[in-house]
């Protein structure tokens, strides 16, 4: 029961933290907006949301009412993942700046960030996300939730970062910037690379 309390406070509190995020990105999207930037129609956002909050539910609810036990070692392995996950997710949100939204919005003409985290990896920020919807749920062995909803996500993020890379294509020096970069897993030779470039 006192792993469940606290478990549910865990999911909350990154409920709060999705919300607090959904503030900075409509900071940013007008900023961007107002300043040149173009933002793409087709970038299936509100499916995020619709995934976002059905995964919340979905998993508070597997654990409490099909009474998912707690596993320490399982747990601690989870928990690991998703502050890596959450690490991958805010360190792109450090490099991106202003640039960072939920909505896809390009800014033409200008060149796309390429420090920090960006260094390593095409898409941080999503890697955190994969990182996060499979393992939170983990935490209290909501592994239900994990298996549909990464499957879900997977579906999903394929066709997000399609449009995403080609709207940066279209408008930026994306193409030639992140050609050779890796887009999840970052390579130990590349990482090499971008250490003895900086």
């Amino acid at each position: 029961m006192i792993t469940k309390v606290i478990f549910t406070l865990v999911v909350v509190a990154v409920i709060l933290q999705r919300l607090i995020e959904l503030r900075i990105s409509k900071q940013n999207a007008t900023y961007l907006l107002t300043n040149g930037g173009r933002e793409y129609g087709s970038n299936s956002l509100w499916i995020v949301k619709v995934l976002q909050v059905s995964w919340f539910a979905a998993m508070i609810n597997e654990v409490w009412w099909l009474n998912r036990p707690f596993m320490p070692g399982l747990a601690a392995i989870a928990l690991m993942l998703t502050v890596a996950g959450q690490g991958l997710r805010y360190l792109s949100m450090r490099s991106l700046k202003k640039r960072w939204t939920l909505p896809i919005i390009t800014f033409p003409g200008k060149p796309v960030v390429n420090s920090g985290i960006y260094l390593y990896l095409k898409h941080p920020n999503w890697l955190g996300v994969i990182l996060e919807i499979a393992a939170l749920p983990l935490i209290h062995t909501a592994y239900f939730t994990t298996i549909v909803f990464s499957i879900a996500n997977a579906l999903l993020m394929s066709r997000r970062i399609q449009t995403e890379e080609q709207a940066l294509s279209e408008d930026t020096n994306y193409g030639d910037v992140f050609a050779n970069r890796p887009r999840f897993i970052p390579v130990i030779g590349f990482i090499k690379g971008a250490n003895s470039s900086r």
